[in-house]
């Protein structure tokens, strides 16, 4: 039986993008099947004594822009630490890709090409139009997704999600949740590569 790793992201979190493919990659390795859960963190930070980045002590946003430039360096993965239109109010792209699972579509193309277009060609992820053009170019109905995201499925699927991720104890993203154990951030992914490897029974605290 394939084990299940639930995938808790947002395509506003840098560090969902630094892990989206090396989580692909492992779940593969070990016949793993992916559960996308695209979330909404504002709320989730705010039940779960997080705060948003524009609230957090200089101290702590100071050390995100140099742990940034470190998995940089590491992953030889090139991206703007900053980039342009970015914060942005990542709702619509997050249900867009809620709206690809439920029509039953691939969503690791998309995915990929969601975070590639924030992170390392600046393009402008809050503008619908841009959305459904990058549906467009990895095959999708762009036009149709963006419209079903505003749609009462995707926003039930999306609040859904939320209160399933304070469920599992998740509280940023992104969160991998293997058998009820919560993997919480990219820099973990070789730890839940070890808890596949050795089929080890999760950790309960």
């Amino acid at each position: 039986m394939s084990r299940r790793i639930g995938y808790f992201f947002s395509v506003v979190s840098p560090w969902s993008f630094l892990g989206n493919d090396r989580l692909l990659k492992i779940a593969a390795r070990h016949g793993a099947t992916v559960e996308f859960r695209p979330v909404e963190l504002g709320p989730v930070f705010a039940e779960t004594g997080g705060l948003p980045l524009a609230k957090r002590a200089p101290q702590r946003q100071r050390q995100r822009l140099v742990e940034l430039q470190r998995w940089r360096l590491k992953l030889g993965l090139d991206f703007h630490i900053q980039p342009a239109h970015w914060p942005f109010n990542p709702g619509l792209v997050d249900r867009t890709v809620i709206a690809a699972l439920l029509a039953g579509h691939p969503v690791e193309p998309l995915l990929a090409r969601l975070f590639s277009g924030v992170w390392q060609r600046q393009e402008n992820l809050a503008d619908p139009a841009v959305i459904v053009a990058l549906a467009d170019e990895v095959g999708l109905p762009g036009a149709e997704l963006v419209a079903a995201a505003d749609g009462e499925a995707a926003q039930q699927a999306y609040l859904a999600n939320r209160e399933l991720a304070l469920k599992s104890d998740v509280f940023g993203a992104p969160s991998y949740v293997l058998d009820g154990e919560v993997f919480w951030g990219q820099d973990r992914l070789d730890l839940l590569d070890d808890a596949l490897t050795s089929g080890r029974p999760p950790f309960r605290a």
